[in-house]
């Protein structure tokens, strides 16, 4: 499960004893947790932001860095945090069958945080061409409209209950039109 934070969840200074407290009293082993930061408030403040995320990261949940790409990020930052994925921003993504650059951003993205030893999300996957592009280039995980518009918490149960276990993460259920 990823949870988006903003910067005033993050600030807040008993976030971490809330986390804790919200997987303990869900019965969440925390490595099903991903907390999600945008680039651009990662790079505001970054010490004291590296020492939340590190005693975050005691409690056994993940850390993403959501929209790589669009802020201003420190590459020596982004080597010095305890993240564990780095999500390709959408506008990146849509047109990257169509714009060299895009494409170059999106092959570049993949590479460096492979390199880091992170793993790589792509945001906005809406075509064939995007998956495809994106699988043929080494993208983690991938998520986009072309998987399923979204759709209400029960629905999404019977979705994934329904769902072949033969397919994977890449594969488009069956049942949904992209």
């Amino acid at each position: 499960m990823s949870v988006n934070l903003s910067p005033i969840q993050f600030r807040h200074t008993g976030l971490v004893q809330s986390v804790d407290s919200a997987l303990a009293q869900a019965g969440l082993d925390p490595a099903f947790l991903e907390l999600e930061l945008t680039e651009s408030f990662v790079m505001h403040d970054a010490e004291r932001i590296n020492v939340a995320m590190k005693a975050l990261k005691t409690l056994g949940v993940d850390i993403a860095v959501d929209d790589f790409g669009t802020g201003y990020s420190s590459l020596s930052y982004l080597k010095r945090f305890p993240v564990d994925r780095l999500k390709v921003d959408k506008s990146f993504v849509r047109d990257i069958d169509s714009d060299p650059d895009d494409a170059a951003i999106v092959r570049a993205i993949i590479t460096l945080g492979h390199a880091l030893g992170l793993k790589v999300v792509a945001e906005g996957v809406e075509t064939l061409a995007h998956l495809e592009f994106l699988r043929q280039h080494g993208c983690d995980e991938l998520q986009g409209y072309y998987f399923s518009r979204p759709i209400p918490a029960l629905e999404m149960e019977a979705l994934l209950c329904a769902r072949d276990t033969s397919q994977t993460d890449m594969n488009p259920p069956n049942d949904h039109e992209p």
